[in-house]
């Protein structure tokens, strides 16, 4: 009977309808008035919780669409972990169907950048991997080693100028300029200490690291990243990535 009660009372606060009712009574005001109060302050919480995930797509559709559209999504997705911080990993995809939302189509990578960017921030440490760790392979080597990408690091590629709208929508912006949203980005973000570092990268650059983490070797992630440009920089690109350390170990097959 408790169980059942708890149940109707979850469903009552995340959703529209007074599960509760027959379970339930009123001292004081009426049984929806009492239900409302604890209805707008769960949902309002998980909007909150929303809201400081995907600030620029807040900004970009505005404070009162936005909360009725995260209203929306907190009504059909209950939080399923009692942790605040992974709540929100399915709100990419409900913009991305969500049909008064087609208009922006690039709308749902722009929210895909921030919860990369809430990932990377609360991803577990681990020391960058640098030069030195390499120093004990044997050059001929090189080509078989794997590299692993730092736990922080994620990549987020799109076919929208998704960097160039998230850039423009910060806090600190007071004048957004017209942008090209037709322009395919391609996204890193790494963690080399305390702060998320959020770079956009050259298309051969994201083939490479996203065939290293299909655990592809080096000389394998190097002929990826060729086939998409001929002129691709080994050398330039690992000294860049060292230097944002986009990986944690390295191995050989």
């Amino acid at each position: 009977m408790w169980l059942e009660t708890q149940r109707a009372f979850r469903a009552t606060v995340t959703g529209v309808d007074d599960a509760i009712a027959p379970q339930a009574h009123s001292a004081h005001g009426t049984l929806a008035q009492r239900v409302a109060v604890y209805r707008n302050t769960v949902q309002q919480s998980l909007i909150d919780v929303l809201a400081s995930a995907f600030p620029a797509v807040q900004r970009i559709v505005g404070v009162r669409f936005f909360s009725a559209l995260a209203r929306d999504f907190v009504r059909s997705h209950l939080p399923d972990v009692p942790q605040l911080s992974v709540y929100g990993v399915k709100f990419p995809d409900f913009i991305a169907t969500h049909k008064r939302l087609s208009d922006l189509q690039y709308l749902a990578d722009v929210a895909r950048l921030e919860w990369a960017r809430g990932e990377s921030y609360f991803a577990a440490d681990a020391a960058p991997l640098d030069l030195a760790g390499l120093a004990a392979i044997a050059p001929e080597r090189l080509a078989s080693v794997i590299f692993t990408l730092h736990p922080a690091t994620r990549l987020v590629v799109s076919p929208h100028a998704i960097h160039r709208v998230w850039m423009v929508n910060q806090p600190d912006v007071v004048d957004v300029p017209a942008i090209d949203i037709g322009i395919a980005e391609r996204v890193i973000l790494t963690r080399p200490h305390y702060a998320v570092m959020v770079r956009l990268i050259a298309p051969a650059d994201a083939a490479f690291v996203a065939a290293l983490n299909r655990k592809l070797s080096l000389g394998a992630a190097a002929g990826e990243a060729l086939s998409v440009d001929p002129a691709f920089n080994l050398q330039a690109v690992l000294q860049d990535h060292f230097i944002h350390g986009t990986f944690s170990t390295v191995q050989t097959e």
